[in-house]
C-alpha cells in the first residue's frame, strides 16, 4: 500500500476522532475545545480531499485509501500530536520531495494540526 493512501486515511481517521471528541467536550475549556475540534474536523477533510485529488492528478492513478483503526493512545490532543509525528516521519514516502505542490498541501494539514493543538492546550 502506498503511503499517500495511508496519509489520506490518517486524515480521515483524525476527522472521525476529532468529531467524536468535539461532541464529548465537557468541563473547563470545553467550549474552546468544542469549537477548535469542530474547525479541525471540517478543515482536515478539505485538506485530505485536496491532497488526494492533486496526487491522483499528478500520478494519473487512483489512491487506495484504507479504513484505519486508531492505534494512538491518550486524549485527543495526544492523538493529534502522534498523528502529526507520523506525517512528518513519513513525509518523504508520501510523495517525492520535489513534488512541492503536494508537500504544500501536506504543510497545510500539518499547520491545521499545530493550530488545533495550540487551541486545545492553551485556550479556555
Amino acid at each position: 500500500m502506498r503511503k499517500a493512501g495511508q496519509y489520506v486515511a490518517l486524515l480521515f481517521l483524525a476527522r472521525d476522532m476529532a468529531h467524536r471528541a468535539h461532541l464529548k467536550s465537557t468541563g473547563p475549556g470545553s467550549f474552546a475545545a468544542h469549537i477548535s475540534l469542530g474547525n479541525f474536523y471540517e478543515g482536515i477533510v478539505e485538506r485530505a480531499d485536496a491532497f488526494a485529488e492533486a496526487y491522483q492528478g499528478r500520478y494519473n492513478e487512483l489512491l487506495e485509501i484504507p479504513l484505519l483503526e486508531n492505534e494512538y493512545a491518550g486524549e485527543i490532543a495526544d492523538v493529534l500530536e502522534q498523528q502529526m509525528a507520523w506525517i512528518e516521519d513519513n513525509r518523504e514516502e508520501i510523495c517525492k520531495r520535489n513534488e512541492t505542490a503536494l508537500h504544500n498541501l501536506i504543510d497545510e494539514a500539518v499547520a491545521l494540526y499545530q493550530s488545533t493543538l495550540y487551541k486545545l492546550r492553551f485556550l479556555e
